[in-house]
């Protein structure tokens, strides 16, 4: 068990992480206080291959595995954590349109969204279904060659700014079986709520959609009805890796420059670097940190090699890594003091911007409880 970078995965390491030191990290304050979605930087990202790290070749992706996107993501988290969770959103959503979609369907967007020219944006969750994503109330009717949609969605990142939007709605009967994924195109006569104000990811707009009777065509539709569900959750598999390194990634940038103040600033005439408290502090983030990189990484591997457990280690290291790296954040804040209180430093931005990955891709207590039941199935696989 090599637990080393192979030279290509080190390669992409280098490019996420000088483009993220070029064109996130000297921007990301000015994004967050201005709330400006840095399209155009995202279009460069596109141009490197990052807006379509894992969809197929076959539709010009880059077909990389799960891990060598997590590495990516992580470096480019470094610079904007906001805008590299639009990315990972954007990977998604584009996987998921070039992998089911129909042939008309791919000829139309494939070239666009994954050279990162177009935008898409995922759209699960309902103002009445979060967690309980298998009750959602959108449906989609069919007349004749085409969908007619209607419903709601809620917190759509990207939402008035992207350009195709993958959305789960019902197409049958209650509950999972009924649900299809349907691909719209953001201008077929969606509603867009004003832009949230939110916490933190103030470098993406977050929305309301609204569809009444909103036409698509039925070749839009991602596999076969009643496959949505599925598709979804693969998704999120996928997903909850991909926030999980977002977090990761974050928090590496946090204790980075925890360590650099705790060697430069001065109290009691000594660095703090010198007090073993704050050197206990810092070896136990580093520690905490090395263990949840290690765990997004093994569960990307799973997820890689199809292992039938996958879905559990994705909900472990999505749930760990979450709650580690905002852990860390806070403490290279609590390290800084009162200057890590203040925009003039980036920790408090850090802290801002992970606290929602608690709660997105399926809350940390939803987390919770899809590992407890492949613990107490039967059928299930052995977690080692």
């Amino acid at each position: 068990m090599d637990f080393n970078l192979n030279e290509d995965q080190r390669q992409f390491a280098d490019l996420a992480r000088q483009f993220a030191a070029d064109e996130l990290a000297p921007f990301a304050a000015k994004w967050d206080e201005e709330h400006h979605f840095p399209k155009d930087v995202i279009q460069k990202a596109g141009e490197l291959g990052f807006c379509s790290l894992y969809s197929p070749e076959s539709e010009g992706g880059m077909g990389l595995s799960r891990l060598d996107a997590s590495i990516i993501f992580e470096e480019l988290a470094h610079g904007c954590t906001a805008t590299t969770a639009m990315l990972t959103i954007h990977n998604m959503a584009t996987w998921m349109v070039t992998t089911w979609g129909t042939e008309t369907l791919r000829q139309q967007w494939s070239e666009g969204l994954t050279t990162g020219q177009l935008l898409a944006s995922y759209c699960l969750t309902e103002p009445g279904a979060g967690s309980d994503a298998a009750s959602l109330q959108t449906k989609a009717v069919r007349d004749g060659d085409d969908y007619l949609i209607t419903g709601s969605k809620m917190f759509i990142s990207g939402a008035g700014e992207t350009e195709l939007l993958v959305v789960m709605c019902r197409t049958g009967e209650a509950g999972p079986k009924g649900i299809s994924a349907i691909a719209v195109p953001a201008d077929a006569g969606v509603t867009y709520g004003k832009a949230e104000d939110k916490m933190g990811w103030n470098a993406q707009p977050t929305r309301l959609i609204s569809f009444e009777n909103v036409r698509v065509p039925a070749a839009n539709l991602l596999g076969d009805e009643g496959q949505g569900f599925t598709f979804a959750m693969k998704g999120l598999d996928g997903g909850r890796i991909n926030i999980a390194t977002c977090s990761i990634g974050t928090a590496q940038a946090a204790l980075t420059r925890a360590t650099q103040y705790m060697n430069e600033r001065k109290q009691f005439g000594k660095p703090l670097a010198a007090f073993q408290a704050l050197q206990f502090k810092l070896a136990d983030m580093a520690t905490e940190l090395v263990a949840a990189r290690q765990m997004v990484r093994l569960a990307a591997f799973k997820l890689d090699t199809q292992d039938p457990e996958a879905s559990a280690y994705c909900a472990m290291a999505k749930r760990f890594a979450t709650d580690v790296g905002f852990q860390v954040c806070d403490s290279a804040l609590q390290i800084h003091g009162g200057y890590g209180y203040i925009r003039e430093y980036p920790l408090e931005r850090h802290f801002r911007d992970v606290r929602v990955h608690q709660i997105l891709e399926g809350t940390n207590e939803i987390m919770r409880l899809i590992i407890a039941r492949r613990l107490l199935d039967e059928n299930a696989h052995p977690i080692l």
